[in-house]
């Protein structure tokens, strides 16, 4: 408030009021009380989903697609008979990809739309906003397919395409090894780096090498179907092969005993333990070839 002397009151001047002036002033005052914020609304964009759902259909699903099978497996990474098995089991075991209609009787997007957002997110790495113009869902929806697209793809088929195998497995996969020239072999043992573009930069360079970026390391052990029987993930991307092999679990069984028999003859000579084909990084050991 104004110093005291400046509303100084006159005891000779009966007729002024001596708060008069002060009140004057502090009716003058702006209003500095915060005004609440206004709410933003959302913006609404009407999306024909079912002329996306049949413009999907048109290009890839119809008895004449436009678009033949080379093109189908480069886009969505697998066959055509694999990806509507996918589809057909996340729409009957999974709530979210069932189809259903809205309080307005309008068809929810399809559960081909969903898988088929999914799946070219992953397959070309690009934003959740990529698959807007063509599948005509919102970015906030393809983030969400993807989501449970893949937590549904573990519950359906995580147990079966990625463990160790049985030993009827392991008698298939020696067969196939077998055929192709390699007796006793039961998959081929590689690392891959995976970029990690959110690395925290206090970790960076314990990520990173060569290039520069950030990378995460993916020990992976896959047969000719591409069948996973062995993945081990989250080494920083500065080790390499050897280093991420000391801490990887991919010979517990053996070292455990409990590793399936292997018997195979070569040359004449009977050996009884399975070997994976590898890059010239491997160690010789009688498991490397």
């Amino acid at each position: 408030m104004a110093s005291s002397s400046h509303y100084h009151y006159n005891q000779n001047d009966d007729d002024v009021d001596p708060f008069e002036n002060i009140f004057e002033d502090f009716l003058q005052i702006p209003d500095i009380i915060p005004k609440p914020r206004e709410r933003k609304t959302r913006i609404f964009i009407e999306r024909e989903r079912e002329e996306g759902q049949d413009q999907l259909w048109s290009d890839y699903f119809s008895e004449t697609p436009t678009f033949p099978h080379n093109i189908f497996r480069r886009r969505f990474r697998m066959n055509k008979t694999l990806f509507l098995r996918i589809v057909h089991r996340l729409s009957q075991e999974v709530e979210y990809f069932q189809p259903r209609e809205d309080a307005a009787e309008r068809s929810s997007i399809s559960p081909l739309q969903k898988c088929t957002a999914s799946i070219r997110q992953l397959a070309y790495g690009g934003g959740a906003d990529t698959v807007d113009e063509y599948v005509q869902l919102g970015e906030t929806t393809a983030r969400k397919c993807l989501h449970q697209f893949t937590n549904g793809i573990i519950h359906l088929f995580g147990d079966e395409y990625l463990r160790c195998p049985t030993p009827e497995d392991l008698q298939k996969l020696l067969y196939i090894g077998e055929q192709r020239g390699f007796p006793g072999m039961v998959g081929s043992i590689d690392c891959m780096h995976w970029e990690w573009k959110n690395c925290p930069a206090a970790w960076k360079g314990m990520y990173s090498r060569g290039t520069g970026k950030p990378t995460i390391v993916l020990e992976a052990v896959a047969d000719y179907d591409l069948w996973i029987w062995h993945a081990f993930f989250g080494a920083p991307g500065t080790m390499n092969d050897l280093n991420i092999l000391d801490r990887s679990p991919v010979f517990d069984d053996i070292i455990n005993g409990i590793a399936p028999q292997v018997n195979f003859y070569v040359n004449g000579h009977p050996y009884h333990l399975a070997y994976y084909l590898t890059d010239g990084i491997y160690p010789d050991w009688a498991t490397f070839i």
